[in-house]
């Protein structure tokens, strides 16, 4: 998979994706990560990126030719309707639908190339988002000073699930959401601590009954923190 991250401040990631997995993944040429200056798209002498919105308001948006520009370069066409298969061009933004692992999991299965818009300001002219954006993320119901967070975020998700990046083929597969549940508990040695002993059921080597308690214990701490991921359609539990 290849990623293409378009920010004013390129920067930020300078170190950010050269460690643990993300680091291994790039190393064994899984993933592809390429962070972009969007002003580098720019064509006016100083290099301009944002500008006043129309109809007054606070704050600045960032313009439509430098994004333009980069999209064009990154997949040589404007028009979203054209994209080579596989390509998404994904704006993270507040306004965006919530990730979800199962959206992560998509994105890992079908996408080939995303390009990765870095919000800022008040936003970004609303025709990039009608010409070319492919999909508008968000990682929660909260306003970030930019997206850069969000492209960390969604990056670190959508790798881990690629194959062959994590140690283990059924690691991703038992984390907390990929069915629906939080994670159960995990321990590690030693069996006792300060009192505080490790479940038996753990330690006696049935695999169906360690399964049966993970399960349980799973659907108890999700009753417990995150109810409504058990709400369904109906409303029931």
């Amino acid at each position: 998979m290849k990623i293409d991250v378009l920010t004013i401040f390129p920067e930020y990631f300078d170190s950010i994706f050269e460690f643990g997995i993300i680091r291994r993944a790039k190393l064994a040429e899984i993933v592809e990560i390429n962070v972009h200056d969007i002003r580098e798209y720019a064509t006016d002498k100083h290099k301009m990126v944002d500008d006043r919105p129309f109809g007054g308001g606070d704050g600045m948006v960032l313009k439509v030719e430098p994004l333009f520009a980069a999209i064009e370069n990154l997949t040589g066409t404007s028009d979203r309707d054209a994209y080579p298969a596989g390509t998404r061009v994904v704006l993270l933004t507040p306004q965006g639908k919530p990730l979800k692992q199962a959206d992560a999991q998509n994105y890992a299965d079908d996408a080939k190339h995303i390009v990765m818009i870095c919000g800022r300001y008040e936003g970004v002219d609303e025709r990039v988002t009608e010409a070319l954006v492919t999909d508008e993320i968000s990682i929660g119901d909260y306003v970030l000073s930019g997206g850069e967070p969000a492209a960390a975020v969604f990056v670190d998700t959508l790798v881990r699930l690629l194959p062959g990046a994590l140690g283990s083929d059924t690691s991703a597969e038992n984390d907390s959401f990929s069915d629906g549940l939080l994670d159960c508990p995990h321990y590690t040695r030693p069996a006792e601590f300060r009192g505080m002993k490790v479940p038996e059921v753990l330690l006696n080597g049935n695999h169906a009954e360690i399964e049966k308690w993970r399960h349980e214990k799973a659907l108890e701490k999700t009753r417990s923190v995150r109810k409504d991921l058990l709400i369904g359609e109906n409303g029931d539990m």
